[in-house]
């Protein structure tokens, strides 16, 4: 059976194309805020111990129809991963331990 430990994972590729910065949060300590800056502009900020993401609006101006798209697409995803997140869970608490594999805290 595959052991499932949590990690931060980040990578960052420079070549010809540019520079390319990939993060992967697999760990119970990440946090996410959504901040709004005096008014100004918003952020959402993804955190883990070793990593972090900031996104906010483009060129970090005013809000923009864009901003706007991504910011609804998001959302949109963030809620199809809560429900993917919800059918797997209720699946393995459906889902009996085998005697001799229970987890113990």
């Amino acid at each position: 059976m595959k052991e499932h430990r949590p990690y931060t994972r980040a990578v960052v590729s420079v070549d010809e194309n540019g520079t390319r910065l990939d993060t992967s949060f697999r760990t119970p300590h990440l946090s996410v805020m959504a901040l709004g800056a005096d008014g100004e502009r918003p952020f959402l900020h993804l955190s883990s111990r070793e990593a972090q993401v900031i996104i906010s609006t483009t060129g970090g101006g005013p809000v923009t129809a864009q901003d706007l798209t991504l910011a609804r697409q998001i959302a949109d995803a963030a809620a199809r991963y809560l429900t993917y997140c919800e059918l797997l869970h209720t699946g393995q608490s459906a889902t009996p331990m085998l005697p001799g594999l229970e987890v113990t805290a």
